[in-house]
């Protein structure tokens, strides 16, 4: 776990951040010392979302750092653009994007609707291309280098049966990555992916019966699920000074599950 205050003066935002592994890289970041806005996806008829971001952001204040939250839906590009403005102005800054908010709806192929794929793709990477549009000024802007950091997956390099969209929309987030890199070097901001393997959520839970778990773990060198915190370690790092000459690279953390 780092503890040290290295991001101390930095503003970070994590998109889907009121639960799972979004709430880890979130506490992660403010254990760090920075000041994290938590994304969340406004509920239609209910503020339970709201109610878990401003948990989260409380989490964050006891961590050390400073929590503020935001809700709005990756989905839409107009929404993004709105929060993003938001937020440079109520907090004059933005150096660190973490690019976390997603679904898995999974399905066999061949009986996958359109609009099954449309939504897939459409939170997991349209999204993640819609935020960092919108928050590329304020990165480029930042004292020091700004970092994004994206949320791809295992199965976004290996594929996996009944997760065609899923797997697709992960593999579009490492393209996106790459060439976004390559667009920001100039300026010193950084760009990279994580790739988690299987981490004990409740959005994996929700897509893994016991018998499916048991036989994952014996294809798992490591021998065990990894956690949000496995994730959320490796964000912390890679949003410090100590990743300032890592860009446009996967890193995979999945306990060797894909070498």
């Amino acid at each position: 776990m780092i503890t040290d205050k290295a991001l101390s003066g930095k503003v970070a935002l994590v998109t889907g951040a009121s639960q799972g592994i979004g709430r880890a890289i979130a506490v992660a970041l403010g254990r760090r010392g920075a000041k994290v806005v938590v994304n969340f996806l406004p509920d239609a008829n209910g503020s339970t979302r709201e109610q878990d971001a401003r948990a989260v952001a409380a989490e964050i204040e006891a961590a050390g750092g400073q929590g503020a939250i935001s809700g709005f839906d990756v989905a839409s590009s107009s929404s993004v653009a709105d929060a993003i403005k938001a937020i440079g102005s109520e907090h004059k800054q933005l150096d660190i994007l973490v690019n976390n908010a997603g679904i898995a709806i999974n399905g066999l192929l061949m009986r996958f609707s359109d609009d099954q794929w449309q939504k897939t793709l459409n939170v997991n990477l349209n999204g993640a291309f819609f935020t960092t549009r919108a928050a590329s000024t304020l990165l480029l802007r930042a004292k020091e280098a700004g970092r994004i950091i994206n949320l791809s997956s295992v199965v976004g390099e290996m594929g996996n049966g009944g997760q065609a969209a899923y797997s697709a929309s992960k593999a579009g987030i490492i393209g996106l990555t790459m060439s976004t890199a390559r667009e920001l070097a100039s300026r010193g901001v950084t760009c990279n992916a994580i790739a988690p393997g299987y981490i004990d959520t409740a959005m994996t839970a929700d897509h893994l019966p016991e018998a499916q778990r048991v036989k994952l773990l014996e294809q798992i060198p490591l021998g065990r699920i990894g956690l949000a915190d496995d994730i959320a370690n490796a964000v912390a790092f890679l949003a410090g000074p100590e990743a300032s000459y890592i860009t446009g690279q996967v890193i995979r953390v999945n306990g060797g599950l894909l070498m």
